[in-house]
């Protein structure tokens, strides 16, 4: 796909459309109309707010009639807390449209928001899959990074309160009606988000590529993801304002999304939940520290799918280099390479890999672990 023809467009994608281009953001109020809001929530955070996001999506919805509120206290890894905050002022403002805008953090906050107003409970209810038994708002998904791809997947992670465990909880009703891709609003992330951001993007592609539930269509947008961010990452991180780029990674950034939901992910997901939730390291760090680790482990099994997707992004590279690439990527992003540089205690290592076995991406794996092998895999992370 050559983006560089492709300023402006739309495509329907099964449950949703896809609306892509600088400024498009500016088309919220007209979408959010044309999908049957009146009255609706914006999910945010107050770094949207400071990078003059809101304003404009707040603008194009009042010139489309449209009465809003805005939701903005939600942190990093939200909570069901932050979700039952979100529930009672959209319950306040009699919300009929949800946005979440902003990283994955944002828009997982409006789709939990989304369980917990249309169908009770708490999110604890909605762990799994298929468990909201009523209809659901509609939505609109504007991501501000190139990173989680929640924009195009029907899960919201949230974390549990007092645990901090990441709850994953899904619904086809919960996926965005909408989605833009405003290559705007991600050229204006800081350095560092962009490259945690990317990085995670990163690991979506790879590890999505090669699960025991991968198919056809997930390898397919999973490979076009990797081809996308592989080759743009490095540009993007270079210091580039440059529209095009900005808009390759959001695509490919939504493609590895949508690769997971088809196909879900590994073990490398495994091991970084259980880090987030007891070390403050944010989740594409904690997953760019795991990710070379689990694909050497994995090489036994699906070496030549790992081939396969490098050979995607460049033909003439040579054989076997994926764990070596992506290293590459992790250090033009200037991440850190060891948990080491986190002062996590070696002592703590037989814990995480106990939490990691419980984790629900583990057991999608290519090669199955238990705590036995998550350690050994915490092990090499850790030296």
């Amino acid at each position: 796909m050559n983006t560089a023809d492709l300023q402006s467009w739309e495509a329907e994608l099964g449950r949703y459309r896809l609306i892509y281009g600088a400024g498009r953001v500016d088309q919220l109020g007209r979408l959010a109309r044309e999908i049957g809001g009146s009255r609706v929530l914006v999910v945010t955070d107050p770094g949207i707010r400071e990078a003059g996001h809101v304003a404009p999506a707040l603008e194009s919805l009042k010139q489309a009639g449209i009465a809003t509120r805005v939701f903005e206290e939600v942190d990093e890894n939200p909570t069901a807390q932050h979700v039952d905050e979100g529930a009672s002022i959209a319950r306040e403002h009699g919300a009929d449209c949800l946005v979440g805008l902003g990283g994955g953090s944002a828009m997982d906050c409006a789709k939990g928001v989304n369980f917990v107003l249309t169908n009770g409970g708490r999110m604890d209810d909605y762990r799994g899959t298929g468990k909201a038994t009523k209809a659901m708002l509609p939505s609109i998904g504007i991501p501000t990074t190139a990173g989680s791809g929640a924009d195009a997947q029907s899960y919201a992670l949230i974390c549990q309160d007092g645990t901090g465990i990441k709850m994953a909880c899904g619904d086809k009703k919960a996926m965005f009606r909408r989605v833009i891709l405003d290559p705007r609003l991600a050229a204006s992330v800081p350095r560092q988000v962009a490259a945690i951001s990317g990085v995670d993007a990163v690991s979506h592609a790879v590890e999505s590529y090669v699960t025991t539930r991968r198919n056809p269509v997930s390898q397919m947008l999973a490979r076009e993801a990797w081809r996308l961010l592989e080759t743009t990452l490095p540009t993007i991180l270079g210091g580039t304002d440059n529209s095009e780029a900005w808009g390759k990674m959001l695509l490919g950034a939504h493609l590895a999304g949508a690769a997971i939901e088809q196909s879900m992910l590994g073990a490398a997901h495994a091991c970084a939940n259980p880090l987030t939730a007891r070390f403050p390291i944010p989740h594409g760090i904690a997953v760019g520290l795991m990710l070379p680790h689990v694909i050497r482990f994995n090489a036994a099994h699906v070496g030549p799918l790992y081939e396969e997707l490098r050979l995607a992004a460049d033909p003439a590279a040579p054989p076997a280099l994926l764990e070596e690439r992506v290293r590459e990527l992790r250090a033009i992003a200037g991440l850190p390479e060891s948990l080491r540089d986190y002062q996590i205690p070696h002592g703590c290592l037989s814990e995480l890999a106990a939490e990691a076995e419980g984790q629900w991406t583990a057991g999608f794996n290519p090669r199955p672990v238990t705590r036995v092998e998550l350690l050994e895999l915490y092990e090499a992370a850790h030296a």
